[in-house]
Order: structure tokens, then sequence, then C-alpha cells
């Protein structure tokens, strides 16, 4: 299993994660709580989590190329969601 994490200072980070748990839950099996959230892509896993104004993203997928390709599609989706501020993802093999 390859995995990467990204922590992203932000004081949103409640409302990004739940943003990108409620926008995949009409495709893809998702949970969501306060401070944790799990989505189940078909190329890996993206569990979420928040504290301190802080959001950490946390990829499990089998493969490199799987693992690139979830890395993208999150970082993506979560850009989309913070264009009012300046946000940098930087993954970090786990």
């Amino acid at each position: 299993m390859n995995q990467s994490t990204a922590e992203i200072a932000t004081p949103l980070a409640g409302r990004y994660m739940a943003q990108l748990c409620k926008h995949f839950q009409h495709k893809l099996p998702v949970t969501l709580d306060d401070t944790s959230g799990h989505i189940a892509f078909s190329i890996g896993d993206c569990r979420l989590s928040t504290a301190d104004n802080r959001l950490t993203l946390s990829l499990d997928s089998p493969d490199d190329t799987q693992l690139l390709q979830l890395q993208d599609v999150v970082a993506r989706h979560l850009l989309r969601f913070a264009f009012r501020e300046t946000m940098q993802i930087v993954w970090r093999p786990a």
C-alpha cells in the first residue's frame, strides 16, 4: 500500500473537509463527523481530519500511479473549494 499525507493550515479546515466529503458522497461511499471524514475512491482511500485550524489529508492507494491520481483529484477539488485563499498542498510519503 502506498501512502501520502498533506497538512494544510487554514481557519476553514472543518468547512473544507465537509465540502469535500459532501461533494463526493453523491458518487462514492463517504463518512463524516465533526473532526474527521473518509472518502472511498476506486483508486484508494482519503482520510481527512481537522484540529487547530489544520486540515490533514491521508491517502492510501495500491500503487504509485493510482496514488498520484488520487493526490491530483483531492488537491484539484480542495483548491476549487478554497479559491478565496492561497493554499499550498504538499504531499509527503507516509
